[in-house]
């Protein structure tokens, strides 16, 4: 290896041939671009209907293993943690396309295996951590929504935006015309 040649730290040949040779498959999600407000339309309309919590009961692979930290016996002995593991293209399809983004952005996202994957191991009881998983799964769910679908505007609110923008234009045409005629008045004034 070449010692005047120097690499940002942590950066190898290995890793710079793996780099270089390896293949990252991205997926992409249909999204009408051209026209946002109809996936926040779609994507409240799921949200009324929603009933996440019931709905992804039982979705995914939960798996147990013990549990860390202290606790003694029941730490050590019972395989109490629980981790619930969700393939992306399995979730995806039963939510909104204005969510995908989020959900992919997520903390809880996995790349390489391209899944969600959710731990719990606040209880001592199985049940209750896997309960946990559910409710962290949901409350994702909610958060992306919340973060990303706008509320709905109403009517009142569009035509009191409307009527603000036709006063503001109205104010700067008016102070177009006071700044022209003063320029009329000068060019075309009483000089000699």
């Amino acid at each position: 290896m070449l010692t005047w040649l120097r690499r940002p730290y942590g950066l190898t040949t290995e890793s710079l041939y793996a780099r270089q040779f390896s293949w990252t498959s991205t997926k992409y999600y249909a999204s009408s671009a051209e026209n946002p407000e109809y996936d926040y339309t779609a994507a409240r309309e799921w949200y009324r209907k929603a009933n996440l919590l019931e709905s992804l009961r039982g979705f995914g692979e939960i798996t147990y293993s013990r549990s860390s930290g202290p606790g003694g016996q029941n730490v050590n002995k019972v395989n109490s943690k629980a981790q619930l593991r969700i393939p992306v293209d399995r979730l995806l399809p039963l939510l909104p396309t204005a969510l995908h983004k989020g959900i992919l952005s997520s903390r809880y996202h996995a790349e390489n295996s391209s899944s969600l994957v959710i731990q719990a191991d606040e209880s001592r009881k199985q049940q209750a951590n896997k309960d946990t998983c559910y409710r962290k799964l949901n409350e994702l769910i909610m958060d992306v929504y919340k973060h990303t679908v706008p509320g709905e505007t109403t009517e009142d609110q569009k035509e009191r935006v409307r009527k603000l923008q036709r006063a503001a234009k109205e104010a700067r045409l008016k102070d177009k015309h006071i700044h022209s005629s003063k320029k009329q008045a000068r060019s075309g004034g009483g000089r000699d």
